[in-house]
């Protein structure tokens, strides 16, 4: 009987051990504190990604000052139809299309009466194709005619989810974003391509037609943010 008595004992110690280590391994909440479950499978949860930009999107706002410290707003621009340019005056293919090539230089020539260009440069401080000299260097040697505005923070280039220069958009006269792309359909970075996806969506758009192609694929050097 009493060796019974002895085993019962033992299995009821055994078991407030066994209580009082799990209750051990969760941390003790403070008080007025309430207690943190943790999360499934001991992941952490993922913060939810924003928003992808579309097509028909308001095109995100910003004020951007140029090389020469002027300051540009989307919101100024309203009523106009108005290309953004991302731009890197080191990046190969940036060189191209205003080098190498006249893509850049025949767009504004044929639409800059009707249209709004700029150029939106999201490099951070010390990195490739970034600062005020720099791009005012770009601009004289390659007689851009249109604003390079300066966004060091990268933030105007992350609500545009810009990945490459240059990536281009069009906004419409509504403040639409009606083009998101390459410039054109070579993605090489020597040779400019047979069909221009942004002078073809600008004579949609100055038609008063949707424009056919809307979105294609950029490519380019990545944005140095």
């Amino acid at each position: 009987m009493k060796q019974l008595w002895s085993l019962v004992a033992v299995a009821a110690i055994a078991m407030s051990a066994s209580v009082v280590a799990q209750e051990g391994a969760k941390p003790a909440a403070k008080p007025g504190e309430k207690q943190v479950q943790p999360a499934q499978d001991g992941k952490k949860e993922a913060k939810k990604d924003k928003a992808e930009l579309k097509i028909g999107d308001k095109a995100p706002e910003f004020a951007l000052k140029d090389t020469e410290g002027k300051e540009h707003s989307l919101s100024s621009l309203s009523g106009k139809i108005v290309v953004l340019e991302w731009f890197n005056p080191d990046c190969p293919f940036v060189v191209k299309q205003h080098e190498k090539t006249s893509v850049m230089a025949d767009l504004v020539k044929k639409y800059g009466d009707k249209v709004t260009f700029l150029a939106i440069n999201s490099s951070a401080p010390g990195k490739q194709g970034s600062g005020a000299e720099r791009n005012t260097k770009a601009k004289t040697d390659w007689k851009i005619d249109f604003p390079i505005l300066l966004d060091e923070t990268g933030e105007v280039g992350k609500a545009y989810q810009s990945k490459n220069t240059p990536t281009m958009y069009i906004v419409d006269a509504k403040g639409n974003l009606a083009y998101w792309g390459a410039i054109d359909d070579d993605s090489g970075a020597e040779k400019a391509g047979k069909t221009n996806y942004v002078a073809k969506a600008l004579d949609e758009l100055l038609a008063g037609k949707p424009v056919s192609q809307s979105k294609t694929k950029p490519y380019g050097c990545n944005v140095k943010y």
